[in-house]
This record gives structure tokens, C-alpha cells and sequence, in this order.
């Protein structure tokens, strides 16, 4: 059995089982709190696959996997490039029909409200805390703590996957074109949040659709996460891309009534329609700017 092939089962083995477990002992509706400690632990499986495979091969533990602290400009680009991704979404989000901007920006507490029970006095006391800011400085304190969230805790739980997907897989797959990569581990990481998105992640009223929407959203997101890995020669970037993802891309959500799941925010057909965007933009880069053609050559050629 080839490396990967190991990697594959045991990623998905630790995975599945560990939601499986979850959803039984919950008869799948546990707490908002408990499902959050389950996914974030659900993230360092594909570090907990690596570290195995590693040790069955008897490989030094993070040798060939691309970690490098070396700090150079893609790992700004890396860390950056979300806040803009987010904004970009919510302009877009807006033109949709059904879908307004919030100047309030209290979509989160209707958020909060469907999935936890909070008290009324709490809601109204959350409301005022939101209203005692100048909108600007409310929204420049939600960047702010999704930027250090992203190079901090959030990153290191990015890590937790990363090391899986643009770690382990960048390698093994790297004698294969960079799109036809991106495909294979788009896909494979958007099957792999099947358990999740199924108990509600990002689609709690589409659960169903929404895993294939995830596996949609993973191809399209995997080229600009690979793209940065390779022009940094390191998947600490990825590590911060992914955790500064993760801590912003909700302010679509805040910022925007109207629409549902699969419509609104970063994760809905907006967001998709972003992404082909930028994947636009980086293969313009690439092919014409740079003209190193990384997305039409073998990774091999570059790592």
C-alpha cells in the first residue's frame, strides 16, 4: 500500500469515526459548544493521519512536508488576502436579489439565536453593546480580531489540516499537473467535511446540498491555497490562509439579511463566484505577470 492510499484511509477512518461517535452519543443534537470542540478536533485528523503514516514508514516526523518558518512576502499575501475576500463577497452577496447589506450588522446575533437558546435580556444587552460603536470601528475591531485570530489560535488549528492537504498530498501528488492537484485534493477535502456539513456546519438548512456545495467550494478555494504554498515553499502559509479564512469569512453573514445557505455568505454561490475571481487573478499573475506557468506545469518543477 502506497503512502497515500494509507493516508487516505486513515484520514477518513479517524475522521468519519470520531463524528460518528459524536452524532451517536448526541443523537445528533448536541450543543453548539460541544460540536465546535468536536470540529476543532475533527481538523487535527489529517496531522494525526501524517504523523501515522510517517511512523509506519519510519520517516523523520516533518521531514518533505514543506514546513518552513522563512518568512517572505507570500506569507502577507496569505494572511491578507481573506479580509479582501470577504468584502469582495458581501459586494457581490448584495447584488443578489432578496439580499441587502445590514448596517446594523447583527446578523450574527440572529445566528447565535438558532443555534443557541440565549435569553432575551441577553439578546437585547448584545444588541446595545453593537449599537455603542461607531459602525466603522465595529467592523474594524471584527478585522482586527480575525487577523490575530488568523496568525494565532486559528492558524495553528489550520495547521492541523493543512499539513494533511497542502503538507503531505502537495508532495506525494507532485508529479501531476497543478490543476489537475487542485481537483484531487479540492475533492477529497470537501468529501471530508461530509460528517460535519451533514450535522449543520455552514449549511444548517440544506445539509444535504451542502455537502456537494462544500466539495464545490474546496475545488474552487484548493488553487489558492496550493498556489501560495508553492511561491512561499511553505505550508505555514496555507496554515494562516486557512485560519484567517476562517476567522473572517463569517462577517458576510453579519453584514447581510435576506437570502439562505446556499445564496448567502462566503460559503453560498457568492462566495463561489469570488473565488472564481481570484483564481482568475492568480492565473493572470502566474501565466503573464510572473510567467512561471505554475498552473499549467507539474508541482514537481517547483517544490
Amino acid at each position: 500500500m502506497n503512502k497515500t492510499r494509507l493516508f487516505l484511509i486513515l484520514v477518513f477512518l479517524i475522521s468519519y469515526t470520531m463524528a460518528g461517535i459524536y452524532y451517536l452519543i448526541n443523537d445528533g443534537r448536541g450543543s453548539q459548544f460541544g460540536f465546535t470542540i468536536m470540529a476543532a478536533i475533527y481538523m487535527f485528523t489529517p496531522l494525526i493521519s501524517v504523523i501515522i503514516v510517517k511512523k509506519i514508514y519510519k520517516e523523520k516526523l516533518f521531514s518533505n512536508l514543506l514546513i518552513s518558518f522563512k518568512i517572505n512576502r507570500w506569507f502577507f499575501i496569505a494572511w491578507l488576502i481573506f479580509p479582501i475576500f470577504t468584502f469582495v463577497t458581501l459586494g457581490i452577496n448584495i447584488l443578489f436579489p432578496g439580499i441587502s447589506f445590514n448596517p446594523d450588522l447583527t446578523g450574527f446575533i440572529s445566528r447565535f439565536e438558532s443555534y443557541v437558546d440565549i435569553p432575551p435580556e441577553t439578546i437585547e444587552e448584545m444588541i446595545n453593546v453593537v449599537n455603542s460603536y461607531p459602525r466603522f470601528l465595529f467592523i474594524l475591531i471584527i478585522l482586527l480580531q480575525g487577523l490575530i485570530a488568523g496568525i494565532t489560535v486559528n492558524a495553528v488549528a489550520g495547521f492541523g489540516e493543512e499539513i494533511g492537504w497542502r503538507g503531505f498530498l502537495l508532495k506525494e501528488l507532485k508529479e501531476m499537473k497543478f490543476l489537475k492537484v487542485s481537483l484531487i485534493i479540492g475533492f477529497i477535502w470537501g468529501i471530508w467535511h461530509a460528517p460535519l456539513i451533514l450535522m449543520g456546519h455552514n449549511y444548517p438548512d440544506h445539509p444535504r446540498i451542502g455537502v456537494f456545495m462544500m466539495i464545490i467550494y474546496c475545488i474552487l478555494l484548493t488553487p489558492i491555497f496550493q498556489y501560495i504554498t508553492i511561491k512561499s515553499k511553505s505550508v505555514i502559509t496555507a496554515a494562516i490562509a486557512h485560519g484567517t479564512h476562517n476567522a473572517i469569512f463569517g462577517f458576510v453573514i453579519i453584514a447581510s439579511d435576506g437570502g439562505n445557505d446556499l445564496t448567502r455568505g462566503a460559503t453560498g454561490i457568492a462566495g463561489f463566484i469570488t473565488l472564481i475571481i481570484f483564481n482568475i487573478c492568480f492565473f493572470v499573475y502566474d501565466n503573464y505577470i510572473s510567467k512561471e506557468k505554475i498552473f499549467v506545469n507539474k508541482i514537481g518543477n517547483y517544490i
